[in-house]
């Protein structure tokens, strides 16, 4: 199963102000459209918690699965709230015939992922801003991960994306 990371960050490496800060109130027009379709390609999008409370609601048009330490209520086909081991959870949407899932933050859940090794690709839009201190794409863990450009693409003038394989040891 491919997994990989996608989110936007300011030049500064700041995926957000808090836990709270919506990404859609400072991202470009074209990185939120850029967003949409890779998010309905995959088809499954993993977030934590707070990232799916700072979006507000699932996103149509793909399993929204929010990792949780609490018992929430689920939406079939929509909305999933899931608790355990992320490699199971894994294992489980392939059983479900996924072939590929979107990791969509916040930090706590990119930095797990990273841990475990379950990350193939990361993909990152970086916005022209400077926010100077908030919550960072890694955080707290202790890595040494090469990464191998795959593909650079220009969303407008000031905004690039970037896609990177995960070179694994």
């Amino acid at each position: 199963m491919l997994t990989r990371l996608i989110m936007v960050m300011t030049a500064d490496g700041v995926i957000a102000k808090g836990s709270d800060h919506n990404p859609m109130d400072w991202t470009s027009a074209e990185d939120k459209a850029h967003f949409k379709e890779v998010s309905k390609d995959f088809g499954v999008m993993i977030m934590g918690q707070s990232s799916y409370d700072a979006i507000g609601s699932p996103l149509p048009g793909r399993l929204n699965i929010v990792l949780t330490k609490e018992k929430r209520t689920d939406q079939p086909g929509l909305l999933e709230h899931k608790q355990g081991d992320i490699k199971v959870i894994l294992q489980e949407l392939e059983k479900r015939g996924h072939d590929k899932v979107l990791i969509c933050g916040g930090t706590f859940v990119n930095s797990l992922f990273l841990q475990e090794n379950l990350i193939d690709e990361i993909q990152i839009s970086i916005e022209p801003k400077l926010f100077g201190s908030g919550l960072r794409l890694f955080d707290k863990i202790d890595i040494n991960t090469d990464l191998h450009l795959i593909k650079i693409n220009k969303l407008n003038n000031n905004t690039i994306n970037l896609l990177y394989k995960v070179i694994k040891k």
